[in-house]
């Protein structure tokens, strides 16, 4: 799924984050979401590599990454700690600015990232998503609804866990059952391999109890301090975001420059469902804007 890539554990602080790397033009940082790995970007990370080196990682607690406990108030799993490994991860690498996407909670790492590096992220695009802030300040039934799982996961262990544990590709299965365009074969069983220990359900569900609480604070605190690099956001037509939020309108209150916007014909996977889209609004916003950091 990703011929040319070389792959490789590197040493971060906490322990050792797998990823893939291929190409030679600009830094480009791609996150995934949940209950996924660095895998969903596998029909897109080959195309863009032609134009960027790009760099597909696992996060911390999911595909083949270290797992830590939650640690007290679920700090091990909150976005900070999870952004710091991914740009220690770039500087390993060698890269001192790089441009990043991240879809799901990958974008929820990446928006985070941008907040505490600010001078290492040259552009941010995030997939699907509104802040995490916003999109629990304005729940409602729908959304409680669209969005069962934010609730669920949060509950405390081994609760959510237990349950998961009970039939993990069942519950996987059910993620992914708004698209026909995922999840098959290969893809299906890398995700479940990844997916199905003790470990790392226990380690997902810390991502989210961490965004319901540790996360919250830290957005408060330094909500008004509005970032200054260029942001994209894509949202799926048919998804929850696309169908409930004003994502350009709300993610225009975090930074001072424009926020380019752009409706993908997906539900929620917009890479793995619109790949051909989502290449093109990638590499022409990336493209675009990792020159004018060059100049």
């Amino acid at each position: 799924m990703f011929s040319g890539f070389k792959k490789k554990f590197v040493k971060v602080n906490k322990g050792k984050i797998f990823c893939r790397f291929k190409g030679n033009g600009p830094p480009l940082l791609l996150l995934h979401g949940y209950p996924q790995t660095h895998v969903m970007w596998h029909k897109t990370a080959p195309e863009l590599s032609k134009y960027f080196t790009v760099v597909v990682a696992d996060l911390r607690g999911y595909g083949d990454s270290f797992v830590l406990p939650g640690g007290i108030n679920h700090k091990n799993y909150s976005k900070r700690e999870m952004a710091k490994d991914m740009v220690q991860l770039m500087s390993k690498l060698k890269f001192k600015k790089f441009c990043v996407a991240g879809h799901d909670r990958g974008g929820r790492v990446a928006h985070r990232m941008a907040r505490d590096y600010r001078n290492k992220i040259m552009a941010l695009s995030v997939l699907d998503i509104c802040p995490t802030l916003d999109m629990y300040e304005h729940t409602d039934m729908k959304f409680a609804k669209g969005y069962f799982h934010w609730f669920y996961l949060i509950q405390p262990a081994p609760l959510p866990e237990k349950m998961i544990m009970s039939d993990p590709k069942r519950w996987l299965k059910s993620r992914f059952n708004r698209s026909s365009k995922l999840a098959v074969g290969r893809v299906e069983e890398e995700y479940f391999r990844a997916f199905k220990q003790k470990k790392r359900i226990h380690a997902t569900c810390e991502d989210y109890r961490a965004a319901a609480t540790i996360d919250l604070k830290h957005d408060k605190k330094d909500r008004k301090k509005k970032l200054n690099i260029p942001i994209q956001v894509l949202w799926g037509k048919r998804g929850v975001v696309g169908t409930q939020f004003k994502s350009v309108k709300i993610w225009q209150k975090y930074t001072n420059k424009k926020v380019y916007g752009a409706e993908i014909n997906s539900d929620h996977f917009i890479p793995e469902e619109s790949p051909k889209q989502t290449i093109n609004h990638l590499k022409k916003f990336f493209l675009k804007n990792a020159k004018n950091n060059t100049k």
